[in-house]
C-alpha cells in the first residue's frame, strides 16, 4: 500500500526540480536533492563570499548546530552523540581506529558487508594481526543471527560489524538482534548504515549499536560531502578516541598532555565544508518532517513493485535476498554487458547504477553473478516511472 496520495507525491516532485529531467532511480549512488537544500547551500555560499568564511560560520551557527539535533531526531538520540564527517567511509574507518585492536583480536563481520569495510579489516589483519572471522548466511539470504551469536560465545570478538544494507542487494540484515547479543556480552558493535539512513526507521537505542556510520547524499538527499557518525555513551565513557585529533577534538592542556572531547565531536575535525553541512541539516530536516516511516512504507512498496515485474521478464535474472528487503532492487541479464545496459538507459533519461564482483566478492560468487544492475527508487518517484524503465528494460 502506498504511504503518500497522488497530490502528496506531486508536492515532493514540485520541491525536487530534477523530477522534471530525469527518471532518477540511484538514489543508492546519491538522490535528487529538494530544492531547498540547494537553495540554503547557496545562502551559506553568498554569505561566504560576501561577509567571510569564519564570520559567516559564526553567524550561521544555529543552523550548523541544527545538523546535530536533526541527525539526533532521525536516530533517537542525543545531539552529544552524534559527529559530523565528510562520508560514510570516513565515519566508518574513524570508528574503527578508535578500538584497541591487539594481536588475535577477533572481528567478527558478514559475508554482506561493504568491500571498503573489507578492505579496512584486512588492513587490521595485516597491520594489527587481528582475525577476520564471518558469520554464516541464511538459506534465504543474509546473516544467521543464530550463527553470530554463536560465534560471539566462541570467538570473544573485540568488534562485531554488520552492513545493515548491502549496497549490492535488497536484502536488510537483522541488526537489533545481534545488538542486545554485543550489549550482553561488552562488545562493541558497527553498524554500518549507508544504505538504511533514510529509507528505514533507524532507532540505535533499538538497534543497539555503539557506532552508527552514514551519509547523507543517498536517501537522506544531502550534498555529496557530508555524513555523520553515531557514538554510543560507552564508547564515550570508555575514553576511546580516534587516531588522530586536533585542536577541535582535543585540548591541549600541558605542553605534555591533552584531552580529548567529551562528547561524540571528539571523532570530527575542526575545518568542514560549512555550506554543506548547512544543506545536510536542511535535507535531514526535510526527511523528518515527511517521517521516516512513510518514506519506508512507500520506498518498499514501489520497490516490491520492481521485483515483481522485472521477475516476469524471461532473460532477467532478480538478485536479491531476505526475508525483507529495501529499496535496492538488483537483476542481471543474459547478453548484456552492465556498462551498455546503464547508459542505453541513460540515454533514455533513466538513471541506474551497476556493480561487479569488486563490490564484494563473497556475495556476487554466490550468486553466480559477475555483474549486476541496481535500481533504487525513492518516495518522489512514481508507478508510471517506472513502467517506462520496466517497458524499455523489455524492450531490450
Amino acid at each position: 500500500m502506498q504511504a503518500f496520495t497522488s497530490e502528496q507525491i506531486s508536492q515532493f516532485r514540485k520541491e525536487t526540480p530534477g523530477t522534471d529531467q530525469i527518471i532518477h532511480l540511484n538514489n543508492a549512488g546519491a538522490a535528487l536533492m529538494p530544492e531547498l537544500v540547494k537553495a540554503s547551500i547557496d545562502q551559506f555560499l553568498t554569505a561566504e563570499y560576501l561577509a567571510g568564511g569564519y564570520e559567516t560560520a559564526a553567524d550561521q551557527r544555529a543552523g550548523l548546530d541544527a545538523f546535530y539535533s536533526a541527525v539526533a531526531k532521525l536516530l533517537n538520540t542525543a545531539s552529544s552523540n552524534i559527529a559530523f564527517l565528510g562520508n560514510a567511509t570516513d565515519a566508518y574507518n574513524k570508528a574503527l581506529s578508535c578500538i584497541p585492536f591487539e594481536k588475535g583480536d577477533v572481528i567478527l563481520t558478514s559475508l554482506n558487508d561493504y568491500s571498503s569495510n573489507q578492505i579496512a579489516f584486512l588492513q587490521l589483519k595485516k597491520l594489527r594481526g587481528v582475525k577476520i572471522v564471518f558469520s554464516q548466511d541464511l538459506p534465504t539470504g543474509g546473516l544467521d543471527p543464530v550463527d553470530m551469536i554463536q560465534k560471539m560465545e566462541f570467538y570473544q570478538p573485540k568488534l562485531v560489524a554488520v552492513t545493515h544494507v548491502p549496497t549490492n542487494s535488497g536484502l536488510i540484515q537483522e541488526a537489533a538482534q545481534i545488538g542486545r547479543a554485543c550489549q550482553d556480552r561488552g562488545i562493541y558493535f558497527l553498524l554500518d548504515a549507508c544504505q538504511s539512513a533514510g529509507q528505514l526507521v533507524l532507532d540505535v537505542k533499538a538497534l543497539g549499536c555503539d557506532f552508527l556510520s552514514a551519509t547523507t547524499r543517498k536517501f537522506l538527499r544531502g550534498p555529496r560531502g557530508t555524513g555523520f557518525l553515531y557514538v554510543s555513551n560507552r564508547v564515550l565513557n570508555a575514553k576511546l578516541s580516534p587516531l588522530f585529533l586536533d585542536l577541535h577534538s582535543a585540548a591541549w592542556n600541558e605542553d605534555d598532555q591533552y584531552t580529548p572531547r567529551e562528547d561524540a565531536k571528539r571523532f570530527e575535525l575542526w575545518e568542514k565544508p560549512y555550506a554543506l553541512m548547512f544543506g545536510a541539516a536542511k535535507a535531514i530536516e526535510y526527511a523528518n518532517n515527511i517521517g521516516l516511516d512513510r518514506i519506508e512504507q512507500q520506498v518498499k512498496y514501489l520497490s516490491d513493485y520492481l521485483r515483481a515485474s522485472l521477475s516476469s521478464l524471461p532473460k532477467v535474472r532478480v538478485l536479491d535476498q531476505g526475508i525483507e528487503k529495501a529499496g535496492l532492487v538488483t537483476f542481471t541479464m543474459a547478453g548484456q554487458d552492465p556498462v551498455q545496459l546503464q547508459q542505453q538507459l541513460r540515454k533514455q533519461g533513466i538513471n541506474t547504477s551497476h556493480t561487479t564482483l569488486a563490490y564484494n566478492r563473497y556475495d556476487m560468487k554466490a550468486k553466480q553473478a559477475d555483474w549486476l544492475l541496481r535500481l533504487s527508487p525513492h518516495y518522489y518517484n512514481t508507478l508510471a516511472e517506472l513502467d517506462r524503465t520496466l517497458e524499455f528494460i523489455a524492450q531490450l
